[in-house]
């Protein structure tokens, strides 16, 4: 090949199948402006019209950004296309080009046959110009190409040598190709266009499209002297650059911010790169100046034999071989990611070392997927809980993973430490125990601004949003190190996303969504809602907002909660195949009835109605909906009951007279029993209580009591007067119980299980405990017609439900029998769950993005 970065030759070359890493081609490593895609689509509109011929706006704002006159800029598609005029533009009898260099400037001379004369660039002194020669060498005007720094040595010109130069030879013109000269931090300092003020006989030409990233859209700028640049605006054809390049070139020269990253990013990768490649006994590693590295093989393989061995695993390197004065030693590599940089260390290790696979352990990436939402209670939970029964019944060895959960509903591990109640769901789909590596970062709003922060497992205390910001760094560094033990003992990990991974205001700061594939190395499918409406618009406009790097990662779409035939959706599923060139992979169908536990809060405000198919005449159950309701599937197996219909309460209006109330766990009790109070529903809630059965579980249960206070400023600090249904007061200590626990009802002698997550010290005031722990501990207190319970789960036992419910029934004086009518077991659910989906969607595909 003549040049690098030819695609489409490069993946031929490779083979079916085979993802190319680009090492041929320089081009920056922090990709292209993560705002290129607004902009093109932003001016899109405007192809309709012709390019504006004079560039206008680009030159104005190249003329302040460089510190030239506008008349001294002369914008090009592409600096090739200028390359390529200027031998044209100025017929000189000879041009002078030391070598190795881009082969360009050789074509150029040659198409217009000038000839040439090659100053060899010796590698024994570091391919340095030697200023002497080429002064020796203009003994007449001749068209001088010198490339600052060359390509593909990565030396730089010595300024004040070579401004003696063009000094001396005023006849003669200076082409000083400056196109990889912005990755040096001392761009300005060292360039050449300072000096197009002083000479009348020297063109500084600068390529955007490598800094930028930009190859595919061609632009370059020449700066000279207003004669030069005339002559070369003349000789260039109209509408050389396009609407979109000026649009884009206009606002990249302006982002100052994107180039301070792009050094600082290079800066590092260069080091560590060029370590690297000199651990390697078997390579020559120049010194460089650029963003890429020239090596020599010191072994008995060539370059030509070295590309041809390494592209058939993706990887492609620029052989050198073709370079004027370079034999088939020689290869090129530009600076990547430290990621894609050991790739090329790796993969150059095991062509040149011996034995290199066999003395150095590579890690093996663990199969993995990550489910992406459009939006919260998107059902990515639900899926992952899906894939991972699928992956189980095939014999997979599975196990899923949230490093961040935002929720209100948690579970308590069997050694006390606390996660996500939707990632417990998960492990109990992959018939696994609950392990906190599943769910490392747990955070419990209590505010609109702050959450309770669980790390590990255990609260490191509350946060609001701008401190948490900041602990992001050290909490990601657990969810990593979480993951990395996890998928050392699972064959397979299904990861799930938070909210959305398009909010902008988020992506910085990410440790949940497409950060956390990243390092998981997992493929991402986007989860979507069509039950919601706008799906597919969210597929396309979530996708319009991933960075290029996020876009890779990204092989699908799945469609869920559909109602109807599917067919129907064939023509936006090419839409979006045509737009994004992803595939729908499948649509789940809305299951009713399901059985599983909800996620979070957003789920219970939308979607907690009755359960399966009910009695005609089943019992009226209020649940309140408290302000920070945490832990509501709580009362998950009493809606699935065919004699019970639970409805939400969120008003004195909405209340009537129902057969029974009961109160939910809260986040932050003080203020929701305030809310309460203020509302009128305490006082509507003790008014029923005479003649209604009155449940509280948690902060339920706290707030059924005669006080409660916060003096360690847990939940917000303060204390307030209970509801005074029950003698017992609340103090809200500093550690936070976090227990699993199996007691016994002591009026019924039922069994019930469950577990503790409270802060809360409950003592007694003449009042029964109303249930027996085998430690003692008070866990309820009460009796048939009011009572509560720290006991999340306690309405799980089938045998205690029915005894419940039936207290209910007695109350009113209704029919009622003991037999069990539903039994709380979500095995048949996960198989029902996993035989849906297993239809729904292309399960070879995702073996295959996995990698299974």
């Amino acid at each position: 090949m003549s040049h690098g970065g030819n695609i489409r030759q490069l993946r031929e070359q490779a083979g079916e199948g085979v993802e190319v890493l680009d090492f041929s081609a320089s081009i920056n490593p922090l990709g292209f402006p993560v705002w290129l895609r607004a902009e093109i689509s932003r001016n899109l509109g405007e192809t309709i019209h012709y390019p504006d011929i004079d560039s206008k706006e680009f030159i104005e704002t190249a003329a302040k950004v460089y510190n030239v006159s506008e008349s001294e800029i002369i914008p090009a598609n592409g600096t090739t296309e200028l390359i390529f005029a200027i031998p044209r533009i100025f017929p000189l009898k000879k041009a002078i080009i030391p070598e190795p260099s881009y082969s360009d400037y050789r074509n150029a001379c040659e198409k217009e046959d000038i000839k040439i004369k090659t100053l060899k660039l010796s590698g024994k002194n570091y391919f340095n110009l030697d200023t002497k020669l080429l002064d020796q060498e203009l003994t007449k005007p001749s068209l001088v190409f010198l490339a600052h720094p060359n390509n593909p040595t990565g030396t730089l010109l010595d300024l004040r040598k070579i401004e003696s130069v063009i000094e001396s030879h005023p006849k003669s013109i200076f082409v000083i190709d400056e196109a990889y000269l912005s990755f040096s931090p001392d761009d300005e300092e060292l360039s050449f266009i300072k000096y197009i003020h002083k000479f009348n006989n020297l063109i500084v030409l600068r390529s955007l499209t490598k800094f930028y990233a930009l190859p595919g859209l061609r632009l370059g700028l020449a700066f000279s002297c207003k004669k030069l640049s005339q002559k070369i605006h003349d000789y260039l054809p109209p509408w050389s650059v396009n609407t979109l390049s000026q649009k884009v070139g206009t606002r990249a020269i302006q982002d100052i911010n994107y180039r301070e990253h792009t050094i600082e990013l290079l800066t590092k990768c260069k080091e560590q790169l060029i370590t690297e490649l000199k651990g390697i006994n078997k390579l020559k590693v120049y010194p460089t100046a650029a963003n890429f590295v020239l090596c020599q093989l010191k072994s008995s393989i060539s370059s030509s034999e070295l590309f041809k061995l390494l592209i058939k695993s993706g990887i492609a390197i620029r052989d050198c071989s073709n370079f004027k004065h370079l034999d088939n030693t020689y290869f090129r590599v530009a600076i990547k990611s430290i990621a894609e940089n050991k790739l090329l260390i790796s993969a150059l290790s095991s062509t040149l070392i011996p034995n290199y696979t066999k003395s150095i352990a590579l890690k093996k990436k663990t199969p993995s997927l990550m489910l992406l939402g459009c939006s919260s209670n998107a059902g990515k939970s639900i899926i992952v809980s899906a894939l991972c029964r699928i992956l189980l019944q095939e014999g997979i060895k599975v196990a899923p993973y949230k490093s961040q959960n935002m929720a209100l509903n948690s579970f308590v591990t069997k050694s006390g430490l606390e996660m996500g109640r939707a990632q417990a769901v998960q492990a109990q789909a992959s018939k696994l125990e609950a392990d906190i590596r599943m769910n490392p970062i747990l955070l419990k709003p209590n505010t609109d601004t702050g959450s309770q922060v669980i790390v590990m497992g255990k609260p490191i205390g509350n946060m609001r949003v701008k401190e948490y910001i900041k602990y992001k760094d050290t909490a990601f560094k657990f969810a990593k190190d979480a993951y990395d033990s996890l998928a050392a003992e699972y064959d397979a990990i299904i990861l799930e996303g938070a909210g959305s991974p398009g909010e902008i205001n988020l992506k910085k700061h990410d440790i949940v969504n497409t950060r956390m594939a990243e390092y998981a190395k997992s493929p991402s499918v986007l989860v979507g809602d069509i039950d919601k409406g706008g799906i597919y618009a969210s597929f396309i406009g979530m996708y319009e907002t991933f960075e290029e790097w996020e876009r890779k990662q990204v092989k699908g779409f799945l469609v869920n909660r559909f109602r109807g035939d599917a067919t129907l959706l064939n023509d936006a599923h090419r839409y979006v195949k045509d737009f994004t060139g992803r595939d729908v992979l499948g649509v789940v169908p809305y299951i009713k009835d399901l059985g599983l536990p909800e996620e979070d809060s957003v789920s219970f405000s939308d979607n907690f109605i009755p359960h399966g198919t009910k009695d005609a005449d089943p019992l009226d159950i209020a649940l309140i909906a408290l302000p920070h309701i945490s832990n509501f599937t709580d009362f998950d197996a009493l809606a699935n009951e065919p004699d019970i219909n639970i409805r939400i309460v969120k008003t004195r209006q909405d209340l009537g007279t129902p057969d029974c109330i009961l109160l939910p766990g809260s986040k932050n009790v003080i203020k929701d029993l305030k809310i309460l109070k203020d509302s009128g529903l305490a006082k509507r809630i003790i008014e029923l209580s005479a003649e209604r059965i009155v449940v509280g579980v948690c902060g339920g249960f706290q707030i059924l009591g005669k006080s409660l206070s916060d003096p360690y400023n847990i939940e917000g600090g303060g204390s307030i007067s209970g509801l005074n249904l029950l003698k017992i007061n609340t103090t809200l200590a500093k550690e936070k119980t976090l227990i699993r626990t199996d007691a016994e009802h002591i009026i019924s002698g039922k069994k019930v299980h469950g577990y503790e997550i409270h802060h809360g010290e409950t003592i007694l005031l003449n009042q029964d405990s109303l249930f027996k722990r085998t430690d003692g501990g008070i866990i309820g207190a009460g009796n048939t017609h009011i009572w509560g319970t720290y006991l999340h789960g306690v309405f799980d036992a089938d045998g205690f439900r029915r005894y419940f419910i039936n207290t209910i029934h007695k109350s009113l004086g209704r029919k009622h029998s003991d037999k069990i009518r539903y039994s709380y077991d979500l095995e048949p659910a996960f198989d029902r769950l996993a035989q849906t989906v297993r239809k729904s969607i292309n399960m070879d595909e995702i073996y295959k993005l996995m990698g299974l």
